[in-house]
């Protein structure tokens, strides 16, 4: 096993170079590091990347000198660090080029070109290289240049303006799906571009921009907008067609209830005791959906003379669609999640651990890969850079001495230690 070895999932004949900071990149190699493939985390000396210190001091949201950031999207991967600004350390990352398949970040268009690292310059060192880069806007077209964060996609996307309800204004989805839909997208387009090459031979650049897919994931939505020229409405949780399609208070938790056929309806009824609403014009959609006040109204002063739990026993015994709408502590304990090992524990290295949600992606029939503990800051550099670049241990230390490189040596940690501690 070599020394950048993590696991061995499905993709681990991989060796991806992570130049990614902050979520949407580090989310995406995440997801491609939890599937086996070799992953090496280029970070700058001295600080590292930028989630590196983000929330470490916090009480409540660090283990082990790291903060719940770090820890979620850095499990498995590899720390080298060093200084593309310097000759030296941009030498020692094309050295590594020639030995990777997949160099993925999430920098802007200028700062690739600035420190030359574009896949124009990455192909001229290994053709066969496939590089990503998630953006905000793409790197073509009039806004290619301009800086976003996730609410500047989820807004500029079109999405904000159908969330919540037109008394509270537009409402940002409560998990950052413009930083997350990038990182996901992305790794679409990296496997996309690996598979391409195993014909070609040749790797391919993958340009992934977030407000293209917050765009995208109008989907259907966007598609009757283009049709009708009308603006939809914000509907909270309801639903523009179906009735009842909303969520609801019960005496504990909010429960979703969900009619999307005309068979369900007399079952819900039967259910809740409703015979009155049980007419001829309410069995099916379209008269449901001229009277959805009233009937959503009558639904929920039933459902709130009960728990949730109550009423979901009873409605899943008719197999309506239903939901409880779990805070954090019903949903990270919920036996489904749990069952399909979303909540996994992570090792860290002071030896204790942290639990984080697991990969997504169930590859039937492969075994599931063993977690590493996220890596301290340069960490794997001497061994990376000995097995890969068969550099010797005193030419490491020369680099190292004019900041080159960053290692995590005992010595080099305690002289940190001790000067923290003055």
């Amino acid at each position: 096993m070599s020394a950048v070895d993590n696991n061995q999932g499905p993709l681990s004949r991989y060796l991806m170079l992570d130049l990614t900071h902050m979520l949407s990149g580090p989310y995406g190699t995440m997801l491609l590091t939890d599937l086996g493939m070799q992953t090496i985390k280029i970070e700058p000396p001295g600080n590292g990347e930028g989630t590196r210190n983000l929330l470490a001091n916090d009480a409540d949201y660090s283990r082990a000198g790291m903060g719940a950031y770090f820890i979620t999207t850095n499990r498995n991967k590899k720390s080298v660090s060093v200084d593309l600004k310097s000759p030296e350390g941009l030498q020692i990352f094309y050295d590594l080029v020639r030995k990777a398949d997949v160099v993925f970040d999430n920098f802007s268009p200028k700062v690739m070109e600035r420190l030359k690292i574009s896949h124009s310059c990455l192909s001229a060192i290994n053709p066969r290289i496939v590089t990503c880069s998630v953006t905000g806007f793409g790197q073509t077209g009039p806004a290619c240049d301009r800086p976003a964060f996730d609410m500047v996609a989820q807004g500029m996307g079109g999405g904000m303006s159908i969330t919540g309800k037109p008394e509270h204004g537009p409402m940002r989805a409560g998990i950052p799906v413009g930083d997350l839909g990038g990182g996901v997208f992305g790794v679409i387009g990296v496997l996309t571009a690996l598979h391409e090459r195993e014909v070609t031979g040749v790797g391919r650049h993958v340009d992934i921009s977030m407000l293209d897919c917050q765009f995208s994931m109008l989907n259907y939505m966007a598609t009757m907008y283009l049709m009708s020229g009308k603006q939809p409405r914000q509907e909270g949780n309801g639903h523009f067609v179906h009735v009842p399609y909303n969520t609801f208070k019960t005496r504990t938790l909010h429960i979703i209830i969900a009619i999307i056929f005309d068979s369900f309806w007399p079952k819900l009824l039967r259910v809740l005791n409703l015979s009155h609403l049980d007419t001829e014009t309410f069995r099916e959609q379209p008269g449901r959906l001229a009277n959805r006040d009233y009937i959503e109204t009558e639904i929920e002063k039933v459902l709130e003379t009960r728990d949730a739990d109550y009423w979901l026993e009873r409605l899943n015994t008719q197999k309506i669609p239903c939901a409880p709408v779990n805070q954090f502590e019903h949903a990270a304990s919920d036996p489904q999640i749990r069952a399909r090992d979303m909540v996994v524990d992570v090792p860290l290295h002071d030896g204790s651990s942290v639990q984080a949600p697991g990969n997504p992606v169930k590859i039937v029939g492969s075994d599931a890969s063993t977690l590493q503990p996220p890596p301290r800051l340069g960490q794997h550099t001497a061994e990376v850079l000995s097995e890969y670049l068969e550099m010797a241990p005193e030419k490491l230390e020369a680099m190292e001495d004019r900041g080159i490189i960053q290692t995590n040596s005992p010595a080099k940690t305690e002289a940190t230690d001790s000067v923290e501690n003055v």
